[in-house]
């Protein structure tokens, strides 16, 4: 039984290198990074430097600077996006946001590939930035079925693992719009630390949540009649 989309926040994060380019990493950072890259240099042939590109994609490494949030409000989406330079100042935002709309009763959150990335990112971010998890995020003891976490690519997997499966791919299979109509996610680093437009970054990262949560709706849906709000 899939849960109400009404009961779910649907999000999505947008994360970059903490530092514009590795010679502004402080050294034992950038140590750390280079031991980080023995292991990824193996399959990508670069060297510390080339790669810090993608050091966005590790918490240790990278940081947040977008989270939008999307919900069902009287048959219609509603969102909200956090987007700012100081990290803590988001999420702490958004934790004050997430305990609020868990206040409401049962609820989940929901994200493509959540339960790789985003939720753990969050987490992550969270603890190193000395601010105390909220109910969503406490999952140390708890049961796969007590955690609140719904994950649009695990449902399409139907219990195979072995591949990913990208947003933008399963929004043109199901014929939804586009998330990427702009920039994608390897571009984000680019654009924040290049131009630091973090307008064009917060309606790419909205336009990502609100097609999980039409996503969601398709695989939820059992029939013809429209999955019950």
């Amino acid at each position: 039984m899939y849960p109400r989309p009404s009961e779910i926040l649907f999000i999505d994060i947008e994360t970059v290198p903490q530092y514009p380019g590795f010679a502004q990493v402080p050294l034992p950072v950038r140590y750390e990074w280079e031991k980080k890259c023995v292991y990824l240099g193996k399959s990508l042939a670069a060297e510390p430097s080339e790669l810090y590109q993608k050091a966005g994609i590790y918490a240790e490494f990278g940081k947040i600077i977008c989270i939008s949030a999307v919900w069902f409000e009287k048959q219609e989406l509603e969102s909200h996006t956090f987007c700012t330079h100081d990290e803590v100042n988001l999420l702490e935002e958004f934790k004050s946001f997430t305990e609020a709309f868990f206040r409401k009763g049962s609820r989940r959150l929901c994200a493509h590939n959540g339960k790789e990335f985003d939720f753990p990112y969050i987490g992550r971010r969270m603890l190193i930035n000395g601010i105390e998890l909220p109910e969503p995020f406490r999952i140390a003891g708890k049961k796969p079925w007590e955690i609140p976490h719904l994950d649009t690519m695990e449902l399409w997997k139907f219990g195979d693992y072995k591949n990913y499966t990208s947003l933008n791919l399963l929004a043109s299979v199901f014929g939804l719009p586009s998330p990427k109509q702009d920039i994608d996610g390897s571009m984000v680093g680019k654009v924040y630390w290049e131009t630091g437009d973090l307008h064009r970054i917060a309606t790419y990262c909205q336009q990502d949540a609100e097609t999980v949560a039409r996503l969601y709706l398709r695989l939820a849906s059992t029939g013809p009649e429209k999955l019950s709000l």
